[in-house]
């Protein structure tokens, strides 16, 4: 009988248990034998609980156990997850993860290490919780070549965006609700609203198309604390939503990646994508565009997703990286300029409409002025991304102030 042990009993690696438990009987059909659960690794007490005689708090007594052949990593972050991961491949067993930051981080190090000690280290729930995106990536898109990812990745902001859109909230009280209803942490919500969570899974989905390394501190990240409810009108008046994408684009001479909020245009698949759900959409050139949509957290349904590795471990083992693998690559103060060519949605503090939209060219057209805050937001002509600092700059030499700027997304 496998036997498996999970790392962190947070709510992931409790949901792990409980999928375990409830799906059992379909879980044992797949592998071909059961799956039992036979430690749990966390440091806090859980002596009165049900499930006390599973719980460790020391690494070692799971590596010493000859039964345990895969091992979940739940914990999060990279200060304990990394070295556990790191011991848990080097003594022959599979890893099978949630934890979106260590594998953007260190994802090509662990693929290596695990190839070679013939195991497998799988991460399927990083990147859209229980939305199957990288199995699907490496196996069934295998043949073609992935030369663009645009991705709704994070539906904590795709949330709030959602509120200010529909009821007109801005950008406070959107975050108010995101964090009662816990979709957003409480103390510091940064690594939603300024873009790092999404960073993190564009890193891991650029690295499998592009086949090197991509490192998050590396792209260049913007979240949607600038954007405010006026942003988001005016985009309804320009027949677009507002979402914040994580993108990878495959330029001339490289790849080039980013975050950052974007006009969504309605006759795009993504625009339509609300609440807390993610979507990710894949331009192959075999295949064209496709689309992976569903919930991108939730206990359960990433639990399901990090169980489903745990199948497949069991069952192929190191063979897996025979498709899911990325090379070493060097750090470097960061990606090749945005390639994209398209019109920029630009507000600006401290000058008005008429004078903006001149600066922006005879092709620009005014959006909006609010004379009362000073503020006035137009719609470029096509610029590319060294355009678009010319014209900030511009913008500045006059006195004024560039306070958002948003790409019409390219299609």
């Amino acid at each position: 009988m496998p036997k498996i042990a999970i790392l962190g009993f947070g709510t992931v690696g409790s949901g792990v248990l409980e999928v375990c438990r409830r799906n059992a009987a379909a879980i044992e059909r797949r592998v071909g034998a059961p799956v039992e659960v036979k430690y749990i690794l966390d440091v806090r007490d859980f002596s009165a609980t049900p499930d006390a005689a599973l719980f460790v708090q020391d690494l070692d007594t799971i590596l010493a156990d000859d039964e345990v052949r895969v091992v979940v990593e739940t914990i999060g972050g990279t200060k304990f997850a990394y070295p556990y991961v790191t011991r848990c491949l080097q003594s022959g067993r599979s890893v099978c993860t949630s934890n979106k930051e260590m594998v953007a981080t260190y994802g090509a190090e662990l693929l290596a290490l695990a190839k070679q000690n013939h195991v497998a280290f799988l991460f399927e729930a990083s990147v859209g919780g229980g939305t199957p995106i990288i199995t699907p990536m490496h196996q069934c898109l295998a043949a073609n070549h992935i030369h663009a990812v645009q991705g709704i990745v994070n539906g904590t902001t795709n949330f709030m965006l959602t509120k200010m859109q529909n009821e007109g909230m801005g950008f406070d009280a959107a975050l108010k609700i995101a964090q009662e209803l816990g979709y957003a942490e409480t103390k510091d919500p940064g690594d939603d609203v300024d873009g790092r969570d999404a960073g993190r899974k564009i890193a891991i989905l650029g690295s499998l198309a592009c086949g090197r390394h991509l490192y998050p501190e590396n792209i260049p990240t913007r979240g949607i604390r600038a954007v405010t409810a006026a942003d988001v009108k005016a985009a309804a008046g320009l027949g677009c939503a507002v979402k914040l994408i994580a993108w990878y684009a495959e330029g001339e001479t490289g790849p080039a990646a980013g975050v950052e909020p974007m006009l969504v245009p309605a006759d795009n698949q993504l625009a339509g994508v609300n609440d807390v759900f993610n979507a990710v959409l894949m331009q192959g050139d075999m295949l064209g565009d496709v689309v992976f949509y569903g919930k991108g957290a939730g206990k359960l349904p990433t639990a399901s997703a990090v169980v489903a590795d745990v199948i497949d471990a069991l069952k192929n083992g190191v063979k897996i990286h025979d498709s899911l693998f990325w090379q070493p690559s060097e750090r470097r103060p960061g990606l090749l300029p945005d390639p994209a060519r398209c019109p920029r949605y630009l507000r600006a503090r401290g000058l008005g409409g008429a004078v903006l939209a001149e600066l922006a060219g005879p092709d620009a057209a005014l959006v909006f002025e609010d004379a009362a805050a000073g503020e006035a937001a137009v719609l470029t002509a096509p610029l590319d991304a060294a355009g678009t600092e010319a014209l900030c700059q511009k913008v500045a030499l006059l006195g004024g102030e560039p306070a958002l700027v948003l790409k019409r997304m390219p299609g």
